[in-house]
């Protein structure tokens, strides 16, 4: 999860199980064990309430609700809408010095509500005036509700983007960086300059960064009022100023350092100040499963790399059900005693570490948990990179590509040799900390999403932010049919096609929704064969997202996508689409988490817009699988007596079930977050208690 370290030249590398980290190929910088000392330190590190402390805790959460309820946002925006008169009848030059004045007001750190109100009508009059966009009630409502730290949540389509203009010149004004974080590169750099002119109206320079920026690019965008960043690239950099700093040597660097001086040393970062993140449920909840780690070169050898390839080979020989057995659930594999025997059986004649009982058999382990649970197309695709092919990680949350990121323990390793590939030297962990422990560093933190109050609970648990919804500036039309489940697979997937060649022929446009690249690539397989013309976006074919998202609302378009069709990016309806029923979505398989469904699903009827939605899942979908194994046979029995094949059922009980396997899939999912969270207190605890400050 990792950026580019030109100025450390630190390759970097990755956690457990999960999307890793970047791994940049240069000499590596060793760095002794004092570099955790940066990182040893409780800010942001407090534990997690436990026992009766988890009912005060309720208790604070809904009090704190009722604090910052919709209503008083709405109440705060129109004593905002009461100044538009008075600012609209201003000149040019008048307008200008009001912003100076305001922009001195709030950097003296003397804003009332009054100012607050009146600071606000400014941005809002200046916003009109610069881009022809005035902010609604609703946006004033959730700008407002941002700057005070909550997370808004507001429906897809209404202009976030312009929405954290507000808190973001509020924040700016004070003069200590804001940060607005977005979820990829694109966003980061499209924001920033769609916004910038508002932003130098109101006195404030604006920056982007992104992959590619040199460490000199960075630290001028750090000093900027405004950054935009994605979180990775944030938390990378925040990383490495801490490995830079164990280079200092001296009182005086050392207090530059906290002062916000860099004293020559290469810090980029001035401080965490103000961030306001965007699609804060996937930046917050999604991606907090996964430590950031930066890593170095481990020192292995060309023999430790090649037993990679020898326990790919042996695990070939071994079978499931009689060797091993697969908890699919948890993704676990377990050596039965007729393994055992099978495994000291191959390995008699092989020398060195395949002797040590315990270490090959954690090898195998791993070489079959690549085979078993890592797929081709799924969790990873393998592309060129350099001249060379490798396994390149997608991001399930998400469908994107992570061309730098690795996993970690050898797992990597373990499907490179899989599908023998060249494989990777192992890395050694040089700094580490959790997505969770990083924004609890900010002294103020909003947010804003489209799908965020599923996930409210665990924002105020671990960020103590709020969650208020805002409601929408029109109504929702949205024409939401019931899910449509089929016994098998591919039953679905010819229902899937079906309705798409007859929504197709009467020139509605189509938004496809599928898990994974296999899934995607196989109906769009489908559809060619029933010569249906489509667009296909996904982790292999993402060079062009934005434009092809943003085509999506065409006359007879058919365009499918993986989850990373979506986010921030605005699908405007063609002309005369709107009369045909607007945009209609198709998923193809239930999440893991009921936000992204929605958020899938949010991508229609934006703004008022006619748009439909229809879900089509099957008995055999991995969500069942991993989440109610013990319940789907008696199921798909009484389907099969009830229905003839071929047939979808609206049983509410069949549709309970994935509602249960959703809600199973994240209560697993909050407790590996909560582990990461506790690692960190592990780990500070450990360092502490080796004399570690």
């Amino acid at each position: 999860m990792l950026t580019q370290n030109p100025w450390l030249q630190l390759p970097t590398s990755s956690t457990p199980a999960s999307p890793a980290t970047r791994v940049q190929p240069s000499e590596p910088v060793r760095l002794p064990s004092e570099h955790w000392r940066m990182l040893a330190k409780r800010r942001g590190l407090e534990e997690l309430p436990k026992g009766l402390d988890i009912l005060w805790d309720h208790g604070v959460e809904y009090w704190k609700r009722w604090q910052h309820r919709q209503s008083y946002y709405l109440h705060q925006a129109a004593q905002v809408v009461k100044h538009e008169a008075a600012y609209a009848a201003l000149s040019e030059p008048e307008l200008r010095e009001r912003v100076q004045e305001y922009r001195a007001i709030f950097r003296r750190g003397r804003a009332d509500d009054a100012a607050l109100y009146q600071a606000t009508a400014l941005i809002r009059e200046v916003s009109a005036r610069i881009r022809a966009e005035k902010h609604y009630p609703v946006q004033i409502a959730g700008g407002l509700a941002i700057y005070a730290g909550c997370v808004a949540e507001m429906a897809t389509g209404e202009g976030k983007t312009l929405t954290a203009v507000i808190p973001a010149v509020l924040a700016g004004w004070r003069g200590r960086g804001c940060h607005v974080v977005t979820v990829n590169d694109y966003l980061a750099q499209r924001d920033a300059e769609q916004m910038r002119r508002i932003y130098e109206y109101c006195g404030l320079s604006v920056a982007s960064i992104n992959q590619e920026s040199t460490p000199e690019q960075r630290r001028k965008a750090y000093a900027a009022d405004i950054t935009y960043l994605t979180n990775k690239e944030v938390c990378a950099d925040y990383l490495r100023d801490c490995l830079l700093k164990i280079h200092r040597q001296g009182i005086w660097p050392t207090l530059l350092a906290r002062s916000g001086q860099s004293a020559g040393s290469g810090a980029v970062q001035r401080g965490l100040d103000f961030a306001i993140v965007d699609e804060a449920d996937s930046v917050l909840i999604d991606e907090a499963a996964v430590p950031l780690i930066i890593s170095g070169d481990a020192g292995n050898d060309l023999q430790q790399t090649q037993t990679y390839a020898q326990a790919a080979g042996l695990a070939q020989c071994l079978r499931v059900g009689q060797d091993y057995t697969l908890d699919r659930r948890y993704s676990e594999v377990e050596i039965t005693p007729a393994g055992h025997q099978r495994i000291a059986e191959l390995c008699a004649a092989m020398p060195g570490l395949w002797q040590a009982h315990r270490r090959r058999e954690e090898l195998l382990v791993q070489a079959i948990t690549a085979r078993e649970f890592y797929l081709r197309d799924k969790q990873y695709v393998i592309m060129p990179i350099k001249g060379q092919d490798r396994v390149v990680i997608v991001d399930e949350a998400t469908g994107r590509l992570m061309p730098e990121r690795t996993w970690r323990d050898g797992l990597h390793q373990a499907i490179e040799a899989k599908e023998n590939l060249p494989i990777q030297p192992l890395k050694e962990t040089l700094a580490r900390v959790s997505f969770q422990r990083f924004f609890r560093l900010y002294r103020k933190m909003g947010g804003m999403s489209g799908t965020a109050l599923e996930a409210r609970t665990e924002l105020w648990l671990v960020y103590r932010r709020p969650v208020v919804a805002i409601p929408r500036h029109r109504p929702l039309r949205l024409v939401r049919h019931r899910d449509s489940i089929f016994k098998t697979a591919p039953d679905r997937w010819a229902a899937v096609v079906a309705e798409i060649a007859r929504i197709h022929a009467t020139g509605q446009p189509i938004l496809v929704g599928t898990r994974s690249v296999e899934h995607s690539e196989h109906l769009s397989r489908m559809l060619h064969a029933q010569g249906l013309e489509h667009k296909v976006l996904n982790a292999i074919r993402h060079a062009e997202e934005a434009h092809i998202i943003a085509q999506s609302g065409q006359r007879h378009h058919i365009t499918i996508a993986t989850n990373m069709a979506g986010r921030g990016t605005d699908i405007k309806l063609g002309k005369g689409v709107e009369a045909l029923g607007g945009l209609h979505v198709i998923m193809t398989e239930r999440h893991d988490s009921a936000r992204v469904d929605r958020q899938l699903f949010g991508r229609a009827a934006r703004q008022g817009e006619l748009g439909a939605a229809h879900a089509f899942v099957s008995l055999q979908d991995e969500l069942l699988i991993k989440n109610c194994p013990l319940v789907l046979q008696p199921v798909r029995t009484l389907m099969a007596r009830l229905l003839p094949a071929g047939r979808p059922t609206r049983l509410g009980l069949v549709r309970g079930l994935f509602r249960v396997a959703q809600w199973r899939a994240q209560k697993r999912a909050l407790a590996q977050r909560k582990n990461v969270l506790r690692s960190d207190l592990w780990l500070d605890e450990s360092l502490g208690f080796a004399g570690v400050d």
